[in-house]
């Protein structure tokens, strides 16, 4: 093997230390050190994943598609405008002046506001 490769077996542990979340509701997904890298944090998000994909193949909906239902869309589009909000509050109060101990407060609401985001489900 060349000096310049890493063994396969490094590549693996690389790619296990990377956060992964559940393929269906989003959560953080903890990975154990062998075997394969779970995709879903239960047999429920495993189910509905799996009926997801049924209804996408019947439908004949590209692979990659994307459905939410109205409420879902209504949802979702509430949740980017808070976002939206949160970091228009923290661009003001830095024109404003606020001081770092505020704008620290701000900035650790809208990340949280942000990771509650990635949960689209």
């Amino acid at each position: 093997m060349d000096e310049l490769e890493a063994p396969p077996d490094a590549d693996a542990a690389r790619r296990r230390g990377t956060v992964v979340h559940c393929g269906w509701c989003g959560r953080r997904l903890e990975q154990g050190s062998t075997g394969r890298r779970r995709r879903y944090c239960g047999q429920s998000c495993r189910q509905r994943a799996y009926e997801r994909r049924v209804a996408v193949q019947r439908s004949g909906l590209p692979e990659d598609a994307v459905v939410l239902s109205d409420t879902e869309l209504t949802a979702l589009q509430d949740r980017l405008f808070q976002l939206r909000c949160a970091a228009e509050d923290v661009v003001t109060a830095a024109d404003d002046g606020a001081g770092p101990g505020e704008l620290r407060r701000m900035a650790l609401e809208l990340a949280e506001t942000a990771r509650d985001l990635e949960r689209l489900r």
